[in-house]
């Protein structure tokens, strides 16, 4: 699932090598205005109300909770708009938002905590998930309008790792049969699984394999024949075993090996209820 900041890619985003200054729409807004604003069009999946508050810069590098780089705005802008078509809406409660600034210099900095809440699907079948996030950043004053360049996300919860050890709540590996909805940072898709914990799932015509499954811990292998690529995971089952959360990884994309756990992004996979059917 990709989160933006005012995303749904959550962001660790930082100002690096700004090749070309670009400035922003006039807009006489104040730094806190601008956040304020931001977050707004992102809930209204307003991409042109976020486009104009934003850096363009090429130079400008991003990287998502898990990692995943994105350099210049080309990028952004494709999983901002991949994100809006994915969620059938979003809520973004701001819950803290402090804001410093610079006048003489033309900076500020802010931090601020949000819920990101995203609702996948339609009807009975829809889904609900939140995700508490807390986010650090700092705008420029570029001719005059303050303008959003740079930001740093992380979940304010921590979600469940490996570590989680063997206890009155362990489950069996039959435990991980039926279908689950898999979020990463950038999409969502439903695997189904065999007493094994091996089956397939809806993206690139994917397929999972469980390695190894301790009573909590679930490490496996996954493949898309759909993209040409597969890697590894490792994922934590929380202790009702409705939810596990954890990584994935590249191993190969095409031609290319990868080191694993060198590149990848962040799992969220939630069991689904008997009858429900994926809506994507």
């Amino acid at each position: 699932m990709r989160i933006l900041i005012f995303s749904s890619v959550l962001w660790l985003g930082f100002y690096a090598s700004v090749l070309a200054e670009v400035g922003p729409a006039p807009h006489n807004l104040s730094p806190r205005q601008v956040i304020e604003e931001v977050v707004k069009a992102n809930e209204n999946r307003d991409y042109e109300g976020m486009s104009r508050l934003m850096a363009h810069d090429d130079g400008i590098v991003n990287y998502t909770i898990a990692g995943r780089k994105y350099v210049g705005w080309a990028e952004l802008e494709k999983d901002l708009k991949e994100e809006f078509q994915t969620v059938e809406r979003l809520e973004i409660p701001i819950r803290e938002l402090k804001v410093w600034v610079n006048e003489e210099k033309g900076y500020a900095w802010f931090s601020m905590e949000i819920d990101y809440i995203r609702f996948i699907g339609k009807g009975r079948q829809q889904i609900k998930h939140s995700l508490p996030l807390r986010e650090t950043g700092i705008l420029e004053k570029r001719k005059g309008e303050w303008i959003l360049v740079s930001w740093h996300e992380s979940e304010r919860a921590m979600a469940a790792t490996s570590q989680a050890g063997k206890g009155s709540n362990d489950f069996t590996l039959a435990h991980l049969k039926g279908q689950w909805l898999i979020e990463e940072e950038d999409r969502f898709y439903c695997a189904v699984l065999d007493q094994k914990g091996n089956g397939k799932y809806s993206w690139q015509g994917g397929q999972i394999t469980t390695q190894k499954f301790n009573g909590r811990n679930w490490f496996g292998a996954w493949n898309q024949p759909g993209n040409d690529r597969d890697g590894g995971f490792e994922i934590a089952l929380s202790s009702n075993g409705k939810e596990a959360r954890g990584v994935w990884w590249y191993e190969r994309v095409r031609q290319s090996k990868i080191p694993p756990r060198r590149s990848g992004g962040s799992y969220h996979w939630t069991r689904m209820k008997s009858g429900s059917q994926c809506t994507k």
